[in-house]
């Protein structure tokens, strides 16, 4: 090889290298992460208000009288409901939104989404959504996956829809414990503003819903959708 061409090798050599630094700056992983960031949301920034989130896909003759406990606060939340729910509780559905509450979706068939391929947790969202606009002419944007349960997939697949995955920051578990007073602690004892309170329609959590509202005013909270809860959050993301 001749000295010339060693010397146009380490040329290229020396170009292709500052190539690849730019690109490494420019493209740093920290700025990817925030790019792609579809974390889900457990608690918001609020200071002053709370959420208490009602996940439905049974316990509709107990939803009337939440419905009433919440007007008498002037209280507005959110229902996630379960697609399947909503097709067969039209006229249910309308009048939870015609009060004033948010409409999430909970998945169709109340599926364990961590353990669902790409297009079963596409189906399970976006045909709820379909359902829900079909009723409201409402285009939801927040999801709370059954159970909770939810992997990479599942977060991916909602971002990819427009929605945020929704979780908890205290869980009422009733829907296990039967329990007034077990559910009035688990919802209040520890509650802070942003926090997101996961309920159900069932019996025991209309005979505390009262008392938790109560309560959750004497801490100087207020009840809001979910939406108004992370509102902060939404921005930054």
């Amino acid at each position: 090889m001749t000295q010339k061409s060693i010397t146009s090798l380490l040329s290229n050599i020396v170009i292709c290298a500052v190539v690849v630094i730019i690109f490494v700056v420019s493209f740093s992983p920290s700025e990817i992460a925030v790019s792609s960031n579809n974390s889900p949301i457990s608690k918001g920034e609020s200071d002053t208000k709370v959420s208490l989130m009602v996940n439905v896909y049974w316990g509709t003759e107990y939803i009337p009288q939440m419905l009433d406990i919440f007007d008498a606060y002037n209280a507005k939340t959110t229902f996630f409901v379960g697609g399947m729910w909503a097709a067969e509780n039209e006229e249910m559905l309308k009048e939870i939104y015609a009060r004033g509450h948010e409409i999430g979706n909970h998945g169709y068939y109340h599926k364990d989404h961590k353990k669902i391929d790409y297009n079963r947790n596409k189906q399970e969202i976006e045909i709820t959504h379909k359902v829900v606009k079909e009723i409201l002419g409402v285009d939801m944007t927040l999801f709370a996956p059954p159970s909770g349960s939810y992997g990479d997939t599942t977060l991916t697949v909602a971002s990819e829809l427009g929605y945020k995955t929704i979780m908890w920051t205290l869980d009422t578990i009733d829907w296990r414990d039967q329990d007034k007073s077990v559910i009035l602690s688990r919802a209040t004892e520890k509650i802070t503003g942003g926090a997101l309170v996961l309920m159900h329609p069932t019996k025991a959590t209309v005979a505390a819903l009262d008392d938790i509202l109560q309560a959750i005013n004497k801490k100087g909270l207020s009840v809001s959708t979910v939406s108004e809860v992370i509102q902060p959050l939404q921005v930054n993301i």
